[in-house]
């Protein structure tokens, strides 16, 4: 009798990585990247907004052996709603490069729903030559602790009960969980800034969101060895019946719920100052995330800035070119109808 066959077998290695805003995935990638140990990579990254602006940052960053052509990005809205005009040409190129990648990494957008792009491996001009070989949620520790993602179904059906009127429909919670409910593995990034306690309270709240046993590894600024997320050999693409969604089969998805912006970022006389700007504006009504660059006096560097919630952080990533203009920009995301007024008074200083 013949041994069964691999469904894989022969085909290019594909990982997504989907997680919520500002939770870390470009930071993976860019340690993937700098950690391939002579694997040729390939990203495919996706974002929710105006500007493209995780490719350039993974694209500048100087990683030997990874080249512009390496990273494609789609910019044009949500990778999982754009999977025949946008996902299935890009994939498609990468693959019929004379020097085809051996593994590729596909960033999602943080309100990409996974579930959608893996069920696109099955498409006829794909599916005989990539396979996923797993999805990788990664998850905001600081942002679960805060309970942004902890909803008591028991609490809600209770003020229901009391209240009629009260709308418990919440977009960001079932964007969360679907992206947890694709995953094969999951990465609780940004474990360090949390204690020991603090830590399993956000396992148990991961935990009670699953029907099923996912692994979770703590992470620091997403490191963690390259052979746990490349080699799973998931064949997720023929798995989908595990992988439940909130959304059914024949259900749109659409972020009707959220509203994206590019806005100029002014330069400012030192990255405190920046970040005190940024800072700010993370605090208008409605915003979810605020990431971008700008230029600081005398510096040679661009600085990079990125927000989510009241943590803001910062750093230099690469050198400004030549001949390119040092105009800033933030690129926010926030639900819809988010004070941009509020955002652009802060950014002013």
């Amino acid at each position: 009798m013949n041994a069964p066959q691999n469904p894989a077998l022969g085909k290019v290695p594909c990982t997504i990585i989907t997680g919520f805003l500002g939770a870390g995935k470009t930071t993976l990638v860019r340690h993937l990247l700098e950690n391939a140990g002579g694997k040729r990579l390939a990203v495919l990254v996706n974002e929710f907004g105006d500007l493209g602006f995780d490719g350039s940052f993974i694209a500048g960053c100087g990683i030997e052996g990874c080249t512009q052509d390496d990273i494609v990005e789609l910019p044009n809205g949500c990778i999982c709603c754009t999977v025949a005009d946008d996902f299935v040409p890009a994939l498609e190129k990468l693959l019929n490069r004379p020097n085809p990648p051996q593994h590729i990494l596909i960033e999602t957008s943080g309100l990409a729903l996974p579930k959608p792009l893996v069920k696109a491996f099955n498409w006829p001009a794909i599916r005989s030559r990539v396979t996923v070989d797993g999805v990788i949620a990664v998850v905001d520790g600081p942002a679960v602790a805060e309970g942004q993602f902890a909803d008591d179904p028991e609490a809600l059906k209770a003020q229901a009960a009391q209240d009629q009127a009260v709308d418990h429909d919440n977009p960001l919670e079932e964007v969360f969980e679907d992206q947890i409910l694709c995953a094969d593995l999951i990465l609780l990034n940004k474990s360090d800034i949390l204690d020991a306690a603090g830590r399993e309270r956000v396992k148990a709240e991961i935990a009670q969101h699953l029907p099923k046993a996912i692994k979770v590894v703590e992470t620091i600024n997403g490191k963690v060895e390259p052979a746990l997320i490349i080699g799973l050999g998931a064949a997720a693409e023929a798995d989908l019946a595990g992988r439940p969604s909130h959304h059914g089969e024949g259900e749109d998805h659409d972020h009707d719920d959220f509203d994206s912006v590019a806005l100029p970022l002014p330069q400012a006389g030192s990255p405190e100052e920046l970040v005190a700007r940024v800072a700010k504006a993370a605090e208008a009504e409605g915003v979810l995330r605020l990431k971008g660059f700008a230029g600081i006096p005398g510096k040679p560097m661009r600085l990079v800035v990125q927000g989510v919630g009241r943590r803001v952080g910062h750093h230099y990533d690469r050198a400004w070119g030549a001949d390119e203009a040092r105009d800033g920009r933030l690129v926010v995301i926030g639900l819809k109808g988010f004070d941009r007024a509020a955002v652009e008074a802060a950014l002013a200083g």
